[in-house]
């Protein structure tokens, strides 16, 4: 193949995922079950938002989902370590006009240094069977999900 045509083939790749990403856009994020020795899970409160909810964030272009959970859950509440991350799936939700596609993870054995920043004013290590009031619904049915040992719905 001439290498006229391969960008030819390249360009077109180009502009018909520019169309569809303006027509349907997908953001792609991470979030973790974060758990430390006890088994009890992290859940933080945003600076931009009402509820509890599992630590995450976007995966930035290019980088392994497995890598930006772990980016996040530094930048959110202080990672120390923790065993690697167990992919459990793949959810998605409506998002307004667009989707958004999270691949959840099981990150056991946590040890973290919370300090409070700009996005995550609190952050406290709860039971997953009895969540704090204002837990989120999505993230109730995931640690439901977690307690009971069923795998992740395919929807947040």
């Amino acid at each position: 193949m001439s290498t006229e045509s391969r960008f030819s083939g390249r360009a077109q790749l180009a502009l018909i995922l520019g169309i569809r990403v303006l027509r349907t856009p997908v953001a792609f994020g991470a979030s973790g079950i974060v758990e430390d020795r006890q088994g009890r899970v992290a859940l933080v409160r945003h600076s931009y938002k009402t509820g509890w909810y599992l630590p995450g964030g976007g995966v930035d272009r290019g980088e392994p989902p497995a890598d930006a959970v772990i980016r996040e859950l530094k930048e959110e509440i202080g990672l120390m370590h923790s065993a690697p991350p167990e992919l459990l799936g793949l959810l998605t939700r409506k998002v307004g006009w667009a989707t958004n596609v999270v691949a959840l993870y099981r990150v056991r054995d946590a040890v973290v240094e919370f300090k409070p920043n700009f996005e995550i004013r609190e952050m406290v290590f709860a039971d997953p069977a009895s969540p704090p009031p204002g837990t989120t619904a999505g993230t109730r049915r995931r640690l439901a999900e977690i307690v009971s040992g069923a795998a992740p719905a395919p929807y947040w």
